[in-house]
């Protein structure tokens, strides 16, 4: 039986742990070629290979800092010469650190609007010409239910990354009868960050827990990759500019993040 990705090629920033490696190992499991582009080149590497060696698929590493736009239209350009198309972009690579609003200085602010909004806007840019042309592209920007629903003291995490959520919408519409979909995940999966938050704040993870319906926590690649998947795929053709809460009912009515930060 084929795998539905086969043929088609992916570029997954922040792809060597947490959720951006749930969605390559999901990506790849399909057939898809799949790059690996992250600040952190030997993680790449060591995922890459995992990739090949598991799913049999071309995979590649890339070293890359999201927030240069050089290094961005570096990337994208590479991943073109390697696979000669670019069909799946995944914008997974993203930061955030707990302050308190007043706290947050500029350089705070335009920190996180790089590495989560600008990051995301550069990618997309330097791949449309690609996409447009081969008719074909799926754009996956990575949300969160941080900005969806406010949570204290995240300010610059939540802003950028609901800009990044009007990004997607406004590509959904201008970029549509060219063959690109563009859609947002908002996860909730124990990424390596939010791992070191519910260990500092074990208080607010059992709090957390008790609000998710499903009544546990994500995992990146049983949970998080195969939505991707779906998004990846031709079964989502007429899908697009829409915001899916891959969260276990979570965002239905707020859980309470309140991490812990200096008063």
């Amino acid at each position: 039986m084929a795998r539905q990705l086969e043929g088609r090629t992916a570029l997954v920033t922040g792809g060597g742990m947490g959720v951006g490696q749930g969605i390559a190992r999901a990506l790849a499991a399909e057939g898809a070629a799949v790059m690996i582009a992250q600040r952190g080149l030997e993680g790449a590497e060591v995922e890459a290979a995992h990739l090949r060696e598991t799913y049999g698929v071309r995979a590649v590493a890339r070293r890359v800092d999201v927030t240069v736009r050089e290094e961005v239209d570096a990337m994208v350009a590479a991943a073109l010469a390697e696979f000669g198309r670019l069909d799946v972009l995944v914008n997974n690579a993203g930061a955030s650190f707990p302050k308190r609003l007043e706290k947050h200085s500029d350089e705070d602010m335009q920190s996180a609007m790089l590495v989560n909004y600008w990051s995301a806007f550069w990618a997309m840019r330097a791949a449309f010409p690609a996409m447009r042309d081969q008719g074909f592209g799926r754009v996956i920007n990575l949300g969160s239910l941080n900005g969806v629903n406010a949570h204290m003291f995240t300010v610059g995490y939540n802003v950028s990354k609901e800009a990044l959520r009007a990004l997607t919408r406004t590509a959904a519409v201008e970029w549509g009868g060219y063959g690109i979909t563009a859609n947002v995940i908002c996860p909730s999966a124990l990424s390596p960050a939010a791992k070191a938050y519910f260990d500092a704040s074990p208080d607010m993870a059992n709090a957390i827990l008790a609000q998710v319906p499903v009544g546990r926590f994500g995992e990146a690649t049983r949970d998080i990759g195969p939505v991707a998947v779906f998004l990846a795929s031709e079964a989502s053709a007429y899908m697009t500019g829409n915001t899916l809460f891959v969260d276990g009912g979570g965002h239905i009515n707020g859980v309470p993040w309140r991490p812990e930060v200096e008063d």
